[in-house]
């Protein structure tokens, strides 16, 4: 019997083909990747004690690795097929996101590794949207947009019998892995030609711009994919000096000493062709605006009241000023954000010792007796050191921010933000985790794993 590859090296293989496949549709994503590598490199360079946290916590290799796609679904039919395929890679549905409170009509969750040593393997996540037709007020628009969607199948047979087989046989061999990567590869491809005619395209554009990129296609087409960069102000300055124009606002929080939770930014969505049915058999050209390079910046994973308060210093800076599409107050709200999160400590001890953050701890190499087995005296004396958790999800606010600036700011539905998990999940056939009890659970393995080792040592002595 043919060895098994691991969930983990299936994922590292569709991440390289899916990041090859999207460099060839989208040339200036390639140069992303150089002007991400460079400013990674530089930042390294100019920052020991970041170098040597990152060496410290095994998490060096995976900079360079790390990206995340987006992608769009149509149905709970589609999404429930999706997270099986993706439990075929190791990648689980971590949070749930309602994005209709920034008035973008998806409800999302983010498939990616949990376990430590599968992260480190391979990191690559996809932020998995499914519209909701339940919030478009056009009653005859939503059946006729429905009716498209049920005809489509964007999955091709060999994605969907790999599938099967994987989990019949609890995974499979070398060359159904390969084959099981360029089939699912197919879901993700970009398609020149519209499932519908440029009128019907016109009224999903005019209902909302995100409801005619779903709808329009036979397939949903990643979005964007998205590299880790060390400091996204330096890669947001540099991006015109490559030929690419970034849109005037960092979503997320500011510019911080000690990073927090997720920095966003990205370019403008491409301008593409497009082929529609005219009806009458032949094809109409015609453009659609649909994919866009992103890059992140990624700090600690903050506790439900380090997030309560992160919430609400991003609203508070909002009530100031609210960010324009277009650009326009950029200056104005970068300096409200600033001046707002100087209410966030800044520093590592002050974030961990006021339980806003969440941290692994390490026993060190300092020798000598300790009676203690308290951990903050046991960190005092030098026994215990501590490293922030790399927060590996998404802010719905920072995501509808990055959706909106490249969808426009027009005037479309608003919607009333109305999250319906219960009905996410259900549609999915499973429930997502919790990313605060997943945190958490890591945080108390480690304290756990240090206070044995340190009684052993000092039972030894």
């Amino acid at each position: 019997m043919p060895e098994k590859v691991s969930a983990s090296d299936i994922r590292a293989s569709f991440s390289s083909a899916m990041s090859a496949m999207y460099r060839e549709e989208v040339p200036a994503y390639g140069t992303l990747m150089e002007l991400v590598a460079r400013v990674n490199q530089q930042a390294l360079a100019s920052d020991p004690e970041l170098k040597s946290r990152l060496e410290a916590t095994d998490n060096l290799q995976r900079i360079s690795e790390e990206r995340h796609g987006a992608i769009r679904l149509g149905t709970a039919a589609e999404l429930a097929m999706m997270g099986r395929i993706f439990a075929v890679m190791g990648m689980y549905p971590v949070g749930y996101y309602d994005l209709s409170t920034a008035a973008v009509p998806v409800h999302s969750t983010a498939f990616r590794p949990v376990g430590e040593e599968a992260l480190k393997r391979n990191p690559f996540r996809v932020f998995t949207s499914l519209l909701r037709l339940d919030l478009i007020a056009d009653e005859d628009l939503r059946r006729e947009a429905q009716a498209v969607l049920a005809e489509r199948q964007i999955f091709t047979h060999g994605a969907v019998s790999l599938t099967e087989k994987a989990e019949r046989e609890s995974g499979f061999g070398k060359e159904d892995a390969a084959r099981f990567v360029s089939e699912v590869l197919e879901t993700f491809r970009w398609h020149e030609k519209a499932n519908v005619e440029l009128s019907m395209y016109h009224r999903l554009h005019d209902a909302h711009r995100l409801l005619a990129d779903v709808v329009s296609f036979k397939g949903p087409h990643i979005n964007h994919l998205t590299p880790r960069t060390l400091d996204i102000d330096k890669v947001q300055a540099l991006m015109p000096e490559y030929g690419i124009a970034p849109k005037a606002v960092i979503e997320g929080p500011p510019t911080r000493k000690c990073p927090i939770l997720l920095r966003q930014t990205s370019f403008k969505a491409l301008e593409e062709p497009v082929s529609f049915q005219d009806g009458k058999g032949g094809w109409q050209a015609a453009t659609h605006t649909a994919r866009f390079g992103e890059i992140e910046q990624r700090g600690v994973a903050l506790t439900p009241n380090g997030r309560a308060l992160y919430d609400k210093l991003l609203n508070d800076t909002r009530k100031i000023v609210r960010p324009a599409a277009d650009g326009s107050n950029a200056a104005a709200y970068a300096a409200a954000l600033a001046d707002t999160f100087k209410a966030f400590p800044d520093d590592w001890a002050s974030i961990r010792s006021k339980g806003l953050g969440y941290f692994t701890y390490a026993v060190t190499e300092k020798v000598g007796r300790t009676a203690s087995v308290d951990l903050d005296t046991l960190i005092a004396e030098g026994f215990i050191r501590f490293d922030p958790i790399v927060y590996e999800d998404f802010l719905p606010v920072s995501a509808a921010g990055i959706f909106q600036s490249n969808l426009g700011d027009g005037a479309q539905q608003e919607f009333e933000a109305s999250p319906n998990q219960v009905r996410f999940a259900a549609g999915l056939g499973a429930q997502v985790l919790n990313e605060f009890d997943h945190y958490e659970g890591i945080e108390k393995a480690s304290i756990e794993a240090c206070l044995n080792a340190i009684q052993k040592r000092s039972a030894a002595e």
